[in-house]
């Protein structure tokens, strides 16, 4: 008798292992789904704050004063980019005054909470009748392409945003 009850004793453990391994398992795993979801957010919401933060700023820098304006005399692609108008420093977003300033933005996020972030930004004219065509003439309409990508993340983070002349709420 004593060896069966041996016998069960073992079965019994043996069980309660693998009911243990695959418990732990199945708790890791959907850890892991929780922390990357919160890396997605954290990306999406980084993304979406410098979008916002750009649809705040004059659509070129031939209108922050509004007038009437043919697209010939935006701004050439070639031109995009901050620090290249009078009073504008490379470096310095806050003396930007129109969205293609941002164009080739980059910053490292390293906060407590979001740590390991690259932000970019890329500024496009796009065609009036197909805004996922780049034109390489001005328009009145740019394209906003924001991505954020880190090493957490098994895939960047892209959010884009049509800007047309007469889109700035003031």
């Amino acid at each position: 008798m004593g060896s069966i009850q041996s016998l069960l004793a073992i079965g019994a453990i043996a069980i309660f292992a693998l009911v243990s391994v695959r418990f732990n398992s199945s708790v890791l795993q959907n850890l892991s789904v929780e922390v990357e979801n919160k890396v997605y957010l954290t990306a999406f919401s980084l993304a979406d704050d410098l979008i916002e933060e750009i649809k705040q700023k004059a659509f070129d820098q031939e209108t922050v004063v509004f007038r009437s304006i043919n697209p010939e005399e935006l701004t050439k692609p070639g031109n995009f980019g901050g620090g290249k108008d009078p009073g504008e420093v490379a470096d310095d977003p806050s003396t930007w005054n129109d969205i293609d300033d941002y164009h080739g933005f980059s910053k490292e996020i390293a906060l407590p909470h979001a740590e390991g972030y690259e932000v970019t930004a890329s500024i496009t004219y796009v065609m009036e009748d197909d805004q996922n065509t780049v034109s390489n003439d001005p328009t009145f309409y740019k394209k906003i392409e924001v991505t954020v990508d880190s090493k957490y993340l098994s895939n960047p983070v892209k959010l884009s945003f049509i800007y047309t002349l007469h889109s700035k709420v003031v």
